[in-house]
């Protein structure tokens, strides 16, 4: 057996913060057991996440900004490290660093792996911004599913990953997933909020049938797969062109309708690749108005949460960066390209294990596959 304890590091670009998480890894044959040993988001400072709201497309930024958070987020990735390694201990760091930019399935990720490595003494694995670390989780966690099974990441756009037997796994973007409804929450209090907390004014409003008639008609949502929502593509200035024309939309009504319209477009590509049933993870779990208008969009098909199977919703991409860096220290040939930033110590890397890992294995407390 060929074990190793892993911290993994991500974030999204709801630029909320690090989701920072450690497991023991363990293979055994062709299967690796991930074990989910704690996580914790930690919070950006106010003044860095609006520095890297502002580089966001359509915005952009330009090179000084650029260069300056990317030491600023490499501070801030190691001292999550460094947290969970004085707790736990660990023997990897792997590092997703923070994206700012998507342009199809490439993505520029901010964060220097060196102030983790230097900060932690560990060595650290960075993983380029053109790979899907949660399909890659994916496709091992789900293999051997006897229907189709579809995870879904409700981040800022919403990332499906369609598993099944005799058929290639299949990733793309369905379209939003919370970036149109944090947009509207923050035009609808000038900026005041960040967020419809707990889904609470969505769960008052109707759904507009003008309004998501509009949406719909977007051109995005007929292009073939695989495809991804680049940064900047859903943005305020999109839902505030989507809503000329349309008579008065009373906030409750505009989030509802944005609830209904995430909700359909990931049903209806749930539907389309005939997903026996939907897993689902990311921030957009933690809305219930969301996740019920999913499930009614999708019954009878039944919808899980990452959580109910063992993998916390909140750090599924922690815990997939995790695996990706504990594949590619052992050198399996299922390994993505990464880079390997020494530590304290001299770089020795064990002998390379030439045999594929066909599934992953996560401790279930719940209901199971």
């Amino acid at each position: 057996m060929t074990s190793l304890r892993v911290i993994g590091l991500a974030s999204g670009t709801s630029m909320d913060g690090i989701d920072a998480a450690v497991a023991e890894l363990r293979l055994t044959g062709g299967t690796i057991e991930l074990i989910p040993l704690g996580h914790q988001e930690i919070t950006y400072p106010g003044e860095l996440r609006a520095a890297l709201l502002g580089v966001l497309a359509p915005a952009g930024g330009t090179a000084a900004e650029l260069c300056r958070l990317e030491a600023e987020v490499g501070t801030a990735f190691a001292a999550a490290a460094e947290g969970l390694h004085a707790e736990h201990g660990a023997g990897l760091v792997v590092t997703l660093g923070q994206p700012v930019h998507r342009e199809g399935p490439a993505a520029l990720r901010l964060g220097q792996p060196v102030r983790i490595a230097g900060r932690t003494g560990l060595p650290v694995v960075s993983v380029p911004g053109g790979h899907d670390v949660g399909a890659a989780l994916d496709r091992l966690w789900l293999a051997g599913a006897a229907e189709p099974v579809a995870a879904v990441d409700l981040g800022s756009a919403a990332g499906l990953t369609v598993v099944g037997p005799d058929r290639p796994a299949l990733a793309f973007d369905t379209g939003p997933g919370t970036v149109l409804l944090d947009a509207a929450a923050r035009m609808i209090s000038d900026g005041v909020w960040q967020r419809d907390v707990d889904g609470e004014l969505a769960s008052q409003g109707s759904v507009r049938p003008d309004l998501l008639d509009a949406l719909l008609a977007d051109v995005y949502y007929v292009k073939s797969t695989p495809k991804f929502a680049t940064t900047g593509y859903f943005h305020a200035g999109y839902l505030r062109t989507a809503l000329e024309g349309i008579p008065y939309v009373p906030a409750v009504d505009l989030l509802a309708t944005l609830v209904g319209l995430t909700a359909v477009t990931v049903a209806d590509a749930c539907r389309a690749h005939d997903a026996g049933r939907v897993i689902v993870s990311g921030g957009g779990v933690h809305n219930p108005a969301l996740i019920a208008a999913l499930r009614r969009a999708l019954d009878p098909v039944p919808v899980l949460t990452s959580d109910e199977l063992g993998l916390p919703t909140g750090a599924k991409e922690a815990y997939a960066a995790a695996l990706l860096g504990f594949q590619t220290w052992f050198g399996t040939p299922d390994r993505p390209a990464a880079w390997i930033t020494p530590g304290r110590e001299p770089l020795r890397l064990p002998e390379p294990i030439t045999t594929a890992a066909t599934d992953l294995r996560v401790p279930v407390t719940a209901a199971g596959l």
